[in-house]
């Protein structure tokens, strides 16, 4: 009888699906029955296995809060995130590949002028970022929005230091002008680690993983007519480029962030220290 139940219990379940008014809500829910039901006649849990999942899944949810996404780490180090990326970002004819959009984004950041300082009381080197805004033929698109976010120069973001750095630093939305421009000063990213305070950090421990994600900054670009792009800008030469705790590494997203003793920036102002510089013009698909 175990054995009948094991082999029939999965067409019984799809069974309940065939009423449902939504196709696409019948297909995802046979699709998902059918893989996660082979998956565990493949691993043939215990009973305190399968309490040991749910603990996680409930632990997972538990992490979760306004500034905490415990879901999109577990999908960022299970690869999923990059698959559905993949699926739906193609590249065919010269845009600017997309990434991951990690755990750390928060909607609506502070609007700043171009080249303005947007660090805060973050700390690290000064780097300025530059560059423009293109459709994949490359023509300009003005007042494009371009949201910017990165790391400190100890690897935290601010919203995992608000009391520290005072609100949101680091982070900014900037606009294009009509030649496609934008720029900004903030500070250099580090290599840091993904949260390992919760369930996801325990599972890497358990799969014999680093949690360490290669210095970048991310973006994301959008304008009316274009296809939003959420991607990073990788510092070439890190040492984690090869192993990202969350797969989002892509070559052509790998860019020279040079040194610069002080003096003159390109943006005509005079620096005191050494800093740092990123150009990168980025191209749009068209929606």
């Amino acid at each position: 009888m175990a054995n009948s139940i094991e082999q029939s219990i999965t067409d019984a379940v799809i069974a309940r699906f065939h009423e449902s008014p939504n196709p696409r809500m019948r297909q995802v829910s046979e699709a998902l029955v059918r893989h996660l039901h082979n998956f565990v006649r493949e691993v043939r849990p215990t009973q305190d296995e399968w309490g040991v999942a749910i603990d996680f899944l409930t632990k997972t949810g538990q992490m979760c809060d306004d500034v905490r996404q415990e879901f999109i780490l577990l999908s960022d180090t299970l690869g999923v995130s990059m698959l559905v990326d993949a699926i739906n970002n193609t590249c065919e004819h010269g845009e600017t590949e997309s990434t991951v959009l990690g755990p750390f984004y928060v909607q609506n950041p502070t609007e700043y002028p171009n080249g303005a300082n947007i660090a805060g009381k973050m700390k690290g080197q000064p780097l300025y970022i530059s560059g423009r805004v293109l459709s994949a033929d490359g023509k300009p698109v003005a007042n494009a929005a371009v949201d910017i976010w990165h790391s400190d120069e100890a690897g935290f973001y601010d919203v995992q230091q608000m009391d520290v750095v005072g609100g949101l630093a680091g982070r900014a939305r900037l606009h294009t002008d009509g030649e496609g421009r934008f720029s900004c000063w903030t500070i250099e990213p580090i290599e840091y680690p993904i949260p390992t305070d919760g369930p996801v950090g325990k599972m890497l421990t358990e799969q014999g993983r680093h949690p360490w994600r290669p210095a970048h900054v991310h973006f994301m670009v959008g304008a009316p007519g274009y296809r939003t792009l959420v991607t990073h800008l990788f510092v070439k030469g890190n040492k984690y480029l090869d192993s990202d705790a969350v797969f989002g590494v892509k070559e052509a997203l790998i860019r020279e962030f040079p040194k610069h003793p002080p003096g003159k920036a390109p943006d005509g102002s005079v620096q005191a220290q050494a800093y740092s510089t990123l150009d990168y013009d980025f191209k749009l698909a068209k929606a």
